[in-house]
């Protein structure tokens, strides 16, 4: 078989390669980037490297069957993804506010994709080919797999399994799934043979052994305690590193079965994902530019998965909560590979995984990171984690000696409470010195304890005293950098007096951050389940959800409390939090009084 020098998109592509069919047809909701930051690129990729031929359909026209029957019958199944993220995300800004690009998309084009698309992509290809197995993976369907909150409908929606019709979900990263998916095919297995794969999901009117049942969906849709109950035990039972049991919630005659997650992978098989021929260019026929690319063309991932296990994070559900590193050789290999590319300019933009700096951390005790009874990071550093930043430092440094290679830059996404722990490697001398551009963006979230804890993250004092360190060491260096904090208003927990509190400190300090991020609540996260039901799911206290137009208007414009445009809201919040005395002239007061310029 003739291997593609790029993925068809075409049949003449396909022809082209030497294919009178292809085993496998690919379908999503973004531009094909032949990069491996982008989902679909690798799936594509591992398949191809094992012997199928892949076709891709990317955004295909939903309202023509035609569009996804241009390579003809796959031989063996169709997987479906909504793109890198989930569709509604991606299409609105908030509720019935669309909008105006889309970075996924050939030249930002927006309306390239349709909402929910898994579920319209798989109804499109059941009506294309009624006997071909379809498979759905990816974020959307990652977080979709049981009953969720919708917050762009306001209500709970069924399992996208049920809402869609396909055969399987694969939920995380799910390479090996798919792969595995595809093999069982090949040799001839009927597609009820593969319900015994890890890390997927599929229907079925029987419940497997030892299954955990969950709160149905009518219980789930009705009551927000049942909910709450929900997200616990599928939180619980989705963990690698401790054994599971397989997950099951009924839909009237028929249960929404999860079986076990799929095995974090090994430092091999990260190697071997990272190593095959991508091109990190969109395809050919593409004539603009795909702007989700740019940010990433020349950043290089050296693990995956996150411990941090932040409540409003959806990172540990698709990449777990246990490390998984690439060796030092499959990284150099790499950033060698992109230095001879013609357009390369001598920086690596980012070298990183969803936290910068995990690299290589793991548990002392070799069981994994996730402890049934305890978390990590929270609410302090666990005892046996290691958390030495030695091995990235060192991987720093050899990435350095690369000819042609001027710069490597760690930019963002840094625990500082991990930095601050580690009192031994100097690693935030070395990134100061030589890996940050000249702003390093981190993210405290809030000032105010209580929200802080609800949503998992250290103490607002190991920021300041992090901020301090950082300013102290570039002072040394003589180096003009700054830190650029990221901060979340409206977040369950967080009342109109919290963002008060948020607010005298961007006056006490002088700094307000150019944008605050309002709390959007995403499927399968702990905030979003907090948001839906008001409980915390593991503790059942009961939480402030400012779920209400008008508090979170108030919260926003707190946030901003200098701008004119804010000055009516900010004083109806003083007014609200019984703090009149915030207005008026003198250098506490954040607004000045009514009728006054």
């Amino acid at each position: 078989m003739k291997t593609p020098y790029i993925l068809p998109v075409t049949a003449k592509e396909a022809l082209d390669a030497g294919w009178d069919e292809i085993d496998v047809l690919l379908v999503s909701g973004d531009a094909y980037v032949d990069h491996p930051s982008f989902g679909i690129a690798i799936v594509g990729r591992v398949l191809t490297d094992s012997g199928f031929k892949v076709g891709i359909v990317p955004q295909p026209d939903w309202k023509d069957v035609n569009s996804v029957k241009i390579f003809g019958k796959p031989r063996l199944f169709i997987g479906i993804t909504s793109g890198n993220i989930d569709s509604m995300l991606n299409n609105y800004v908030r509720p019935g506010k669309k909008r105006k690009s889309d970075v996924f998309s050939c030249g930002g084009e927006y309306g390239k994709r349709p909402d929910r698309a898994n579920i319209v992509y798989s109804n499109l290809c059941r009506q294309a080919y009624k006997d071909v197995p379809i498979v759905m993976g990816g974020v959307e369907a990652s977080l979709r797999r049981f009953a969720h909150y919708d917050y762009w409908e306001d209500k709970v929606r069924k399992s996208m399994l049920i809402d869609s019709k396909a055969d399987f979900l694969v939920y995380g990263m799910g390479e090996n799934q798919i792969l595995e998916i595809a093999q069982n095919l090949d040799s001839g297995k009927d597609k009820s043979c593969l319900c015994d794969i890890s890390g997927i999901a599929y229907i079925s009117k029987d419940l497997p052994e030892n299954s955990v049942v969950i709160p149905e969906f009518s219980e789930v849709f009705s009551d927000k305690k049942k909910f709450a109950e929900a997200f616990r035990l599928i939180s619980e039972n989705s963990c690698c590193g401790k054994k599971n049991r397989p997950v099951a919630q009924r839909y009237e005659t028929r249960y929404v079965i999860q079986n076990e997650p799929s095995q974090p992978l090994t430092e091999l098989e990260m190697d071997y994902i990272y190593s095959l021929p991508y091109t990190r260019d969109p395809h050919p026929a593409y004539k603009k530019p795909v702007p989700a690319l740019e940010s990433v063309r020349w950043s290089v991932t050296s693990h995956r998965g996150c411990f941090g296990e932040c409540a409003y994070c959806s990172i540990p559900v698709m990449q777990g909560n246990i490390i998984q590193n690439r060796s030092e050789d499959s990284i150099l290999k790499e950033i060698n590979a992109l230095s001879k590319r013609h357009d390369f300019r001598g920086t690596v933009q980012v070298l990183s995984g969803p936290t910068s700096n995990m690299y290589k951390m793991g548990c002392k005790t070799g069981k994994g990171f996730h402890c049934a009874e305890k978390s990590c990071l929270f609410p302090e550093i666990c005892a046996n984690l290691d958390f030495d930043h030695t091995p990235q430092m060192r991987l720093l440094d050899k990435i350095s000696k690369i000819p042609r290679v001027k710069n490597v830059f760690v930019t963002s996404g840094i625990r500082y409470d991990l930095v601050l722990r580690d009192k031994k490697s100097g690693y935030l001398e070395q990134i100061c010195g030589s890996h940050i551009s000249g702003q390093l963006r981190v993210a405290p979230e809030h000032i105010s304890e209580r929200v802080l804890k609800v949503m998992r993250k250290p103490p607002f004092n190991l920021y300041l005293e992090f901020a301090e360190k950082f300013k102290s060491i570039n002072r040394r260096l003589g180096k003009k950098q700054f830190l650029i904090p990221y901060y979340i208003s409206a977040h369950p927990g967080c009342a109109v007096e919290d963002m008060l509190e948020l607010a005298l400190h961007f006056k006490k300090t002088h700094f307000i951050p150019d944008s605050i991020q309002e709390f959007t609540p995403t499927p399968g996260s702990l905030s979003t389940c907090m948001y839906y039901s008001g409980l915390d799911p593991f503790t059942g206290q009961k939480l402030h959800v400012p779920s209400n137009n008008r508090e979170k208007a108030l919260q926003r414009a707190l946030a901003h409390f200098n701008r004119e445009s804010n000055r009516k809201l900010v004083e109806k919040a003083l007014i609200s939090c019984k703090r009149k005395d915030l207005m008026g002239f003198g250098g506490k007061s954040l607004i000045n009084p009514s009728g006054s310029k």
